[in-house]
């Protein structure tokens, strides 16, 4: 695992436009001073001392001071060390003047830097404006938003000549930059997340979050992508002092209601007047500690930070804690707990206070913890219920939250005691459907999951639960790698979700409905579905669902990069990741397969590393070897590509070591791309076409047409276009969308190699998103037209390709390996000169091609000879070949 020390640099991250702006300032003659405001925390200090820096680039002597409550008790106590020695300071008046006489003078310029200027005492800050006003300094300051200021500082830092920025808490996307910059490699999104929310965007508090994760071994990498361990990052002791010296900055009046709110967060205003004055709660508001939220007629009160709760809850006792919950559970049922999350709460805070609550109101909040997708709170709930009190359906709600968390063992033990118990048929036929489910994604896989839908529908009787088992075998069969049959058996589901009798149902069939068809190449129809789904999933009855609506982004982003629309794809993946951040684990897994394999076909191979190493992690987490083998294999093809081959290496040996899992929605074809690609970038780009032509041969018989087209895409990429030609043209008649014939029309221009014809499929491919294709296209139209003495056109698809590869993140195939040669490689002179890059014994060559000796090392050295290289280390270098030492012989052996 790598880790970080505490003395890890903390950069500045997206304040560049600062930057810029001061900049500016420091050239404006009519500008006197420079202002940085903001609350505690947000990196004011750090952007001071950077701007300080750059006035001294520009010429400036920099000067310092602090400003403090200490030092305000003495007039002119923060900037005492910037007067000259001499000066009489007992007459005011006169000193000032000589003061900045002192100061001025031609050629002289200066920048004072006051920190905390809001603490400055007034005789220094009058003596700062006059030497601001005679030219004498330029003023850098920063200040603490909300606090009081006196006259003097008010005019200092607020006048007509002072320009300001006012900075606010850090962004998701400024969180995940400066993550990424401090820590050297990319970061998990879902712990970004995780520091995003809990530092609420302060900058202070997620410097000393990250230093206490990294200290603790809680954010690790393991060696593609940094995550915390635990859902929540430790805090230093730094970051508790910190946080306990501004909360005792609150007047006594106000800590009762602290630490109310660090209890039973959030609560009504007509509450927290309760326990504390209103005039108490606006001090409170104004220093920052809490916020008031308008929600239409509600007022809500909430601490101001999440950090509060935590430094406030563990300065209080057992009992003190205890006596606070009572309280505030005998107010809330003096109400009535009318609010509809009052149950929730009230349950919440009887367990928490006694360990046991009322067994109705325990189902009460479960049932809504389970709606709001909170699952771990849902368990908490049930598990507290008395074993007398639990029913069918607290059962399966218990069981339904532990399936959402990934303990699908748990689930089938507990509903398969269920299944023995049950009388209704109608019970019977819900405990079905969730127990297939918890099998289907499992351990278990799909074949017993098909075994007990069986089982069912040969008991039911009732046609409406009979059509349901029936829909639900569609479900079954494309998730667990059946697409075609699945998507027949879903042939008679209702359009229109409206006339569906269980909205429930039909959602989740109308998910996978949705994936399989994207798979099979109807994207269009696909498209429709997921839209039609999600609006509808959006407006049903909360009370209805288990899963958020984001859960149909899936197929939708699916859909959308097989048709080509994959800028929007990229954004339905994101988007939905952020949406379901804190959904179950199975769930984003699935997502972050996806996203990977849209950034897969646009060429992004760097970003669909990260999302493939993301999914990795996340189905390591649960134990998922389902998602786990197409994980590994598209970070090996990734790292491959950009090759890094020891990384591909390891994650190929990962996924071998992995064993073998029940299909997903996923092809299992796709499994393959790890190793072909591999085997393409060690050299072998004839085993490499196997592999992939061999894949796409499974899925066009399991009827995964969308992976065979990407398959045999990379089969023509890497030398095999007259092989594949002619079957990707058939896929054109089943793939809907623009994609499938701009691949199509890659492989023909591949095939014939018409330079024409390679830049109208360059520009087609560009068109949709596809820029890695677009390059290696316009490449090749290059490389025949430099070969045909054709310069100028050569050029111009030279700079085409580079304007599409800009976008490629540094992905290094084949079909560029000769984007700088003057004079182009042959296909078989580029095949020996990888092979020899990747340190392969001419031998071993000509044993792997089928050639001679003599020969091999006739074609390398017409290599070395166009490339201007020597050695097979200026091959590996000229080519893009990393980790060339590691590849001796072929892959794996």
């Amino acid at each position: 695992m790598k880790t970080k020390t505490r003395d890890s640099q903390w950069p500045l991250v997206g304040r560049e436009g600062e930057l810029q702006v001061f900049a500016r300032t420091l050239s404006d003659q009519r500008s006197s001073g420079f202002v940085i405001c903001g609350p505690a925390g947000v990196g004011k200090s750090r952007l001071a001392e950077e701007f300080l820096a750059t006035s001294v680039r520009a010429g400036f002597t920099g000067r310092r001071a602090t400003a403090s409550a200490v030092a305000a008790t003495v007039p002119l106590g923060a900037i005492a060390h910037l007067i000259p020695a001499g000066v009489d300071l007992s007459d005011p008046v006169k000193a000032f003047t000589a003061v900045g006489t002192a100061l001025a003078g031609p050629g002289r310029r200066r920048v004072v830097l006051v920190d905390d200027l809001h603490l400055l005492d007034a005789a220094s800050a009058v003596l700062l404006r006059q030497l601001m006003d005679s030219g004498a300094i330029r003023l850098l300051a920063t200040v603490r938003t909300g606090e009081p200021v006196n006259d003097a500082v008010q005019a200092l830092a607020y006048g007509e000549r002072v320009d300001r920025i006012d900075l606010a808490d850090l962004s998701f996307a400024q969180v995940e930059r400066l993550l990424c910059a401090s820590l050297g490699g990319p970061v998990g999104r879902r712990s970004v997340h995780e520091l995003y929310v809990t530092s609420g965007g302060n900058a202070l508090y997620l410097r000393e979050l990250v230093i206490g994760a990294l200290s603790s071994g809680d954010l690790a990498s393991d060696g593609e992508v940094w995550e915390l361990v635990e859902a929540r990052p430790p805090r230093t002791a730094q970051l508790t002092e910190l946080i306990a010296a501004r909360l005792r900055g609150a007047d006594a009046t106000g800590v009762p209601v602290l630490e109310l709110l660090s209890m039973c967060e959030p609560l009504s205003l007509a509450d927290a007047q309760q326990v504390a004055p209103l005039e108490a709660l606006v001090d409170l508001e104004r220093q920052g500690l809490i916020q008031t939220i308008q929600s239409k007629r509600r007022t809500t009160v909430a601490l101001a930070h999440p950090l509060y709760g935590e430094v406030l809850r563990a300065g209080l006792s057992a009992p003190r804690r205890r006596g606070i919950l009572l309280k505030q559970i005998e107010r809330t049922t003096a109400w009535g707990a009318r609010r509809r999350e009052d149950p929730l709460q009230v349950a919440t805070w009887t367990l928490a206070a006694s360990g046991t609550a009322d067994p109705p109101l325990l189902v009460r909040a479960a049932t809504l913890a389970r709606h709001a997708y909170d699952y771990p709170q849902t368990i908490a709930l049930l598990r507290a219920l008395p074993e007398a009190f639990h029913t069918v359906t607290t059962r399966l709600m218990l069981a339904e939250a532990l399936f959402q968390a990934g303990n699908w063992d748990d689930v089938d033990i507990m509903l398969a005691d269920v299944h023995r118990t049950v009388i209704r048929e109608q019970d019977d036929f819900a405990v079905t459907l969730l127990r297939t489910r918890s099998l289907l994604w499992g351990h278990a896989g799909a074949s017993k999951a098909l075994a007990v839908n069986g089982a069912a529908l040969s008991r039911a009787t009732d046609a409406s639960c009979r059509r349901s088992l029936e829909m639900n075998e569609g479900f079954l069969r494309i998730a667990a790698g059946e697409p075609m049959r699945g998507l027949t058996l879903l042939e008679e589901m209702e359009t229109d979700p409206a006339q569906a009798t269980d909205i429930s149902a039909w959602l989740r069939c109308a998910l996978l409905k949705a994936t399989g068809l994207a798979l099979t190449g109807r994207g269009l129809a696909a498209l429709a579905l997921s839209e039609r789904a999600h609006g509808a999933h959006l407006h049903v009855n909360e009370f209805t669902l288990v899963s958020p609506p984001a859960i149909q982004r899936i197929p939708l982003t699916l859909a959308l990069g097989e048709t080509g629309r994959l800028a929007e794809a990229r954004t339905a993946g994101r988007s939905a990741f952020s949406d379901l951040a804190a959904s179950s684990t199975f769930k984003r897994v699935w997502i972050a397969l996806v996203a990977a394999r849209v950034e897969w076909l646009a060429g992004r191979a760097a970003t669909a590393r990260h999302w493939f190493a993301e999914a990795t992690g996340l189905a390591r987490t649960i134990d998922y070897p389902m998602a786990l083998r197409p994980a590994l294999s598209g970070l090996a093809a990734c790292a491959a590509v950009l090759g890094d081959l020891n990384a591909a290496q390891t994650a190929l040996d990962q996924q071998r070591n992995t064993p073998a899992a029940p299909p997903g929605f996923l092809s299992t074809s796709e499994e393959s791309l790890g190793e072909a690609w591999l085997q393409a970038a060690y050299g072998h780009t004839d085993e490499a076409r196997i592999i992939l032509i061999e894949a796409a041969a499974t899925a066009q018989q399991t009827g995964y047409f969308a992976s065979e087209a990407m398959l045999l895409t990379d089969a023509a990429r890497l030398g095999g276009a007259k092989d594949v030609a002619t079957r990707l043209c058939e896929l054109v008649e089943v793939c809907e969308g623009p994609f499938s014939p701009a691949r199509a029309h890659l492989a023909g221009a591949l095939a014939s190699d018409y330079p024409e014809r390679l830049i109208a499929a360059a520009d087609e491919l560009e068109y949709l998103g596809a820029e890695l294709l677009a390059a290696e296209a316009a490449t090749q139209a290059a490389a025949v037209w430099r070969r045909t003495g054709q310069a100028r056109k050569a050029a111009a698809a030279a700079n085409q390709a580079a304007r599409a590869g800009r976008h490629c993140e540094g992905a290094r195939t084949p079909l560029l390996a000769t984007t700088e040669v003057t004079v182009p490689l042959t296909a078989r002179e580029r095949e020996i000169a990888l092979l020899a890059a990747a340190d392969t014994p001419s031998k071993d060559i000509a044993c792997a091609l089928s050639l001679s000796i003599r020969t091999v090392d006739n074609h390398l050295q017409h290599a070395y000879t166009k490339l201007g290289v020597t050695t097979r280390n200026g091959l590996a270098d000229k080519l893009g070949v990393k980790g060339h030492a590691l590849a001796r012989g072929r892959v794996g052996t």
